[in-house]
């Protein structure tokens, strides 16, 4: 679990860095600019990372339905041969659809007024600014949603319907709470990230369908906060964790 929950933090820093610093220096300027080439980049790497994560959040629940359903045969199953393939599976995978975005987008050509109406170089932003059709690039989106995010809901939701009845099953009341704690907190985030990317990407066209499109900032500023404290509120070895860091810091600050 703590070496999904490690992909997952430098995920959420990636994110930070690759949009906040340029939108908090636009916020702080009058000149609000950004040239073609860092505006790919930065597509990129936001779809990159955004495809990677629900990928690792797939990994993640994964490893929790071994560890509640199968707990004997958990250290066989989930090994750490296991674990490196489908981290490295996450981010190979991640990148290459975000690759295949970056490539359609940059046959595009840009000829109108070059005003993105949003924070950051959000795909759906960008290609309204393309004077050419853009069904080819839509229907890539799609279907890269249907495999990152209606795929990887389907299969957690397989997941969790089983560790759930496994749950069930277990005889003593501290032992189901303690169970169901740890796979609460993944359940909030799993909820937080798909829910938000589902209704910026895969909601039918509306009059708020630009406003609607703004919520991929989430992803980008408020997910990467909430991570750490939904994980710790809800996991009862990561406050002891978090307690022993700060009982250990406070203890050479006095004897310092």
């Amino acid at each position: 679990m703590y070496f999904f929950l490690s992909h997952l933090a430098v995920l959420d820093m990636c994110y930070a860095s690759n949009n906040v610093p340029k939108m908090l220096g636009n916020l702080m300027s009058h000149r609000r600019t950004i040239s073609f080439g860092p505006c790919i980049m930065q597509t990129f790497l936001y779809l990159g990372f955004a495809a990677t994560e629900c990928l690792i959040l797939v990994a993640m629940s994964y490893d929790r339905y071994v560890a509640i359903c199968h707990p004997l045969h958990y250290t066989v199953i989930m090994s750490w041969r296991v674990c490196m393939a489908l981290a490295a599976t996450s981010w190979s995978f991640g990148f290459t659809l975000s690759m295949v975005h970056a490539i359609l987008l940059l046959r595009l050509p840009f000829c109108g007024p070059q005003e993105v109406n949003h924070l950051f170089c959000e795909i759906l932003a960008v290609l309204k600014l393309a004077c050419a059709d853009t069904w080819l690039n839509q229907v890539v989106i799609l279907a890269a949603c249907v495999f990152v995010l209606v795929g990887p809901i389907s299969l957690m939701l397989v997941s969790y319907m089983n560790i759930l009845w496994a749950i069930l099953k277990i005889q003593s009341k501290q032992g189901r709470v303690k169970a169901f704690s740890t796979r609460s907190s993944h359940l909030c985030v799993v909820g937080l990230f798909f829910g938000i990317a589902m209704l910026v990407y895969m909601a039918p066209d509306s009059n708020q369908r630009e406003e609607q499109e703004k919520l991929s900032l989430f992803h980008s500023l408020f997910n990467p906060v909430l991570n750490p404290i939904v994980y710790r509120l809800r996991n009862a070895q990561v406050q002891g964790a978090f307690h022993r860091v700060l009982r250990k810091s406070s203890t050479g600050g006095t004897s310092g």
